[in-house]
């Protein structure tokens, strides 16, 4: 390499730095540390390997760069400045302000090029193993012998605190299984996290973990040698077979005569005289803040002509594609953008009460593989739950190491990483992704749930055996406080079906849905299918009467399986004591609090205020709905070990109960 481009080599990683150190500084708020450690391999990666058009961060086959450890934010941030993404050097300036466009976490859709919001530790991991998944899925579906529409790698960028992280060991196991060659994780093995050095609680051997997990692994013992990382990066991209751990030797905060190798540099800004030492050590004008010299930036900013060289190359296969496979064209173009495929709800059943009762959690299954047929970027599967979810899709093969076109992906028992990787599944474009599991065990995946969410990811979680009725696997299987808490999580949808055709309605919804996730709450016991004749309102909006009743007395509502106990006792009310009571199905507060304000006061009419609510959980928000003067029939301690029917007698769940509730509140 000639010595004028290694000096430009080494003046660029020098800036990336300095711009890093001096926007923490600037908002007195930050981490300097991580940034000023990783920015060669960071420039390596994205000078040298990168297939990206920054004038274009949406082409489909460019390749994804996850930084996982998102509190490194400003190393990003610093990237996609120089190399041409739209921001601005204000924009650098303004890190971690009100509305700037350079938050102090990465956050999808606030910044170009920012493939997935990031900051709790781990979940990037998990993001790019199902950004990996989506890009080979989609391969397989799509490229045929002699053309590729979909060929890119993915690349991770983590921290000892990410490999600390349940979710990540979780991602990587099932990175491993599936041989998914075109991930690359770039670990800035510092030693440092914030309470000092990392063998004060972590002390593992990386790379031996990484190859018993079936990863390719290469070291790189100086994190500042250019070459070293670049020669280590393309080991991994020839590693065709298995994901590559690259384990890069660095220095957190390095330059800084006080604070490099120190935990001092983690989380807070280096200071103003320190910064100044740093800059003389780099070599660069120690008095000039977010200096950025003019061939630093024409040296990033040919990004923007190779750039649009790759797309343009691509865009010219994608022609010849066209004219040679217009079916498959018609069909990725539907998977890319999005597009629910014309006649996609043509097979959704329709259930009858003369038919049986079925547990919604079987007629989710029935409802999923209708659709599943119809629209082929439907692709997920369960925490090794599928035969009890019923989750699988029987018109495909399982997602595996040799059979990339199957669309059920065997998550094994990893609740959290399955979360991670449907977020980056559909954040790869293409994929429509779905997870399934217990209800009880949501709270394994929360994390991913809310981040999801934060994301207005259109997800759609399938959580089965909703309530105490799950029975003789007792507390420790039985969800109480689950509701609530899915509840508690701004933007997500929660949906608990009464019957078999709420479910279909609901998966319905679900996937008309594109700015939020949903979550299916399905029940293990059959329920029989509402006669809805008499029903007044619209599933869509979130409730409606399925016992209507002109001028009633009280209002019965419910969720689930306990919205056929209210019907019960709503008759036993009106033929043994003579009481109008309308019951409502609301299965999801979400969508009726959507729902326009006059057909809210139908279902609701704000005259009835003897209301009894009715669900299977912590009773905790049910007061917005019954009021003052109403009741609520819940479950506010844990369950027990015993037969579902008995457990949900012993504690309340029965038309006589509802009833002497009913006589009680009109005394």
């Amino acid at each position: 390499m000639a010595q004028a481009e290694t000096n430009l080599d080494q003046l660029t990683v020098n800036t990336i730095r300095t711009l890093c150190m001096d926007a923490v500084q600037k908002a007195n708020s930050g981490h300097p540390g991580a940034p000023m450690g990783l920015a060669p391999s960071a420039y390596v990666l994205f000078k040298r390997f990168l297939k990206h058009n920054p004038k274009n961060p949406a082409w489909i086959d460019r390749d994804r760069f996850v930084l996982s450890g998102g509190h490194a934010s400003s190393l990003l941030y610093s990237l996609l400045y120089l190399f041409g993404y739209g921001l601005e050097l204000d924009d650098l300036k303004n890190f971690r302000q009100w509305k700037s466009r350079t938050p102090g976490h990465p956050e999808y859709g606030d910044t170009p090029g920012v493939e997935t919001t990031t900051g709790p530790l781990g979940q990037g991991i998990a993001n790019a193993v199902g950004m990996a998944i989506a890009e080979r899925h989609l391969a397989a579906r799509f490229n045929m012998e002699e053309t590729e529409l979909i060929n890119h790698h993915t690349y991770v960028m983590c921290g000892d605190g990410d490999l600390m992280e349940g979710v990540a060991l979780e991602s990587i196991s099932l990175a491993g299984h599936l041989g998914l060659g075109k991930l690359i994780l770039l670990y800035d093995d510092n030693s440092i996290t914030i309470e000092g050095k990392t063998d004060i609680a972590f002390t593992e051997d990386v790379g031996a973990k990484f190859k018993s997990q079936n990863w390719h692994v290469v070291t790189v013992e100086d994190g500042n040698d250019l070459d070293e990382i670049q020669k280590a990066i393309q080991a991994g991209k020839d590693a065709v077979a298995r994901p590559t751990l690259v384990q890069i030797k660095t220095h957190i905060a390095y330059g800084s005569p006080s604070k490099q190798d120190s935990s001092d540099a983690h989380g807070s800004p280096l200071g103003e005289e320190e910064i100044k030492l740093v800059k003389l050590f780099y070599g660069v004008p120690e008095d000039k803040s977010f200096y950025v010299p003019e061939e630093v930036l024409e040296n990033c900013r040919k990004a923007l002509n190779y750039g649009e060289g790759f797309e343009r190359t691509w865009q010219e296969i994608f022609d010849e594609y066209k004219i040679e496979y217009p079916e498959q064209t018609a069909e990725f173009v539907d998977a890319i953008s999005g597009f629910l495929t014309q006649g996609w709800d043509a097979k959704i059943p329709q259930f009858n009460p003369e038919d049986g009762p079925v547990a919604t959690r079987a007629a989710s299954g029935q409802v999923l593989n209708a659709i599943a047929e119809n629209l082929p970027t439907l692709m997920g599967g369960s925490a090794d739950l599928a035969p009890s979810n019923k989750t699988y899709l029987n018109c495909s093969t399982d997602f595996q190491n040799q059979a990339r076109d199957g669309r059920n992906i065997r998550f094994g028992v990893r609740e959290h990483a399955m979360g991670g990787i449907m977020s980056g599944m559909y954040l790869h474009s293409g994929i429509r992704p779905f997870g399934g599991t217990f209800l009880v065990f949501a709270d394994y995946m929360r994390p991913a749930i809310r981040v999801a969410t934060l994301m207005n990811l259109p997800l759609i979680y399938v959580f089965t055996h909703d309530s105490v009725a799950v029975g003789e696997d007792g507390p420790t299987h039985q969800p109480v406080e689950h509701l609530a808490s899915l509840r508690a999580i701004p933007g997500l949808t929660v949906v608990r079906p009464a019957d078999a055709n709420e479910t279909a309605f609901a998966w319905k919804k679900a996937l008309e849905t594109l700015d939020s996730p949903t979550a299916l709450i399905l029940s293990r016991q059959k329920l029989p299918t509402l006669d809805v004749s008499q029903r007044d309102g619209e599933f869509q909006y979130g409730a409606y009467t399925v016992k209507a009743i002109s001028d009633p007395e009280m209002i019965l509502i419910a969720t689930g399986s306990e919205v056929h106990i209210c019907v019960e006792a709503a008759q036993i009310l009106e033929e043994t004591h003579n009481i109008k009571a309308a019951v409502v199905s609301m299965p999801s507060w979400e969508l009726f609090e959507k729902a326009p304000a006059a057909y809210r006061e139908r279902i609701l009419p704000s005259g009835v205020t003897k209301r009894i609510a009715v669900e299977a959980g912590i009773s905790m928000g049910w007061e917005k709905y019954t009021g003052t003067e109403g009741t609520i029939i819940g479950i506010n301690k844990f369950g027990a070990s015993a037969p579902g029917s008995t457990v949900l007698h012993a504690y309340g769940f029965s038309p006589e109960n509802i009833v002497k509730n009913a006589l009680d509140l009109l005394k």
